[in-house]
């Protein structure tokens, strides 16, 4: 799902970006003396529509509400897009009344590792976020020809995810995994 929603926001992203590009162009052209205008003293909207409106008692307030909306619209993306959701940190119950804190990267690489490890796995990349309470782990998984992905699945939640479980005092550890085939050049034949 959140593939879908990255998708559709770098689609709107874009939409958005040439539709300002459009409109900054016409505007710049309009500077220059150029189409869609007839002189660079041309306005964008004359004094007959400016004045149009200003004497009904709705106007203003739509205009100003209509333009917060939009900023507030645009800012609200904004922060959406900086927010980085991967986990930081993890506090771990050392038994001692103190606790140790767990660096997410640090755990990061230690499941990219143990995964690599597997037999079948050429590359893993793991990224843990953490979209509610607890984190969660996105792997990206690239499989040698001979893998045999059940065998891998099975041991990526049975061992390397039980053990990251085990080790950051994790009561659940959710992940899901992408695989994928590296590709490979065919063996030559002498």
């Amino acid at each position: 799902m959140s593939g879908v929603r990255t998708v559709a926001n770098r689609l709107l992203l874009g939409l958005t970006g040439l539709v300002l590009l459009a409109v900054g162009l016409a505007v710049l052209s309009g500077g220059l003396g150029h189409w869609p205008y007839d002189s660079p003293h041309d306005v964008l909207l004359s004094a007959a529509a400016r004045r149009r409106y200003r004497g009904e008692s709705w106007w203003w307030p739509t205009v100003i509400a209509v333009l917060g909306g939009v900023v507030l619209g645009a800012l609200w993306w904004l922060l959406a897009q900086l927010r980085d959701r991967r986990v930081r940190q993890i506090g771990v119950d050392s038994g001692d009344g103190q606790g140790v804190v767990l660096r997410g990267r640090a755990l990061e690489d230690i499941i990219a590792a143990e995964t690599e490890g597997l037999p079948g796995v050429a590359h893993a990349h793991v990224a843990l976020i953490a979209p509610g309470d607890a984190p969660t782990a996105r792997l990206i998984l690239a499989l040698a020809p001979h893998a045999d992905p059940g065998a891998i699945l099975t041991n990526l939640d049975g061992h390397v995810l039980e053990r990251a479980r085990t080790s950051a005092d994790l009561s659940d550890l959710p992940a899901e995994a992408r695989l994928r085939a590296v590709s490979h050049r065919a063996a030559r034949v002498s």
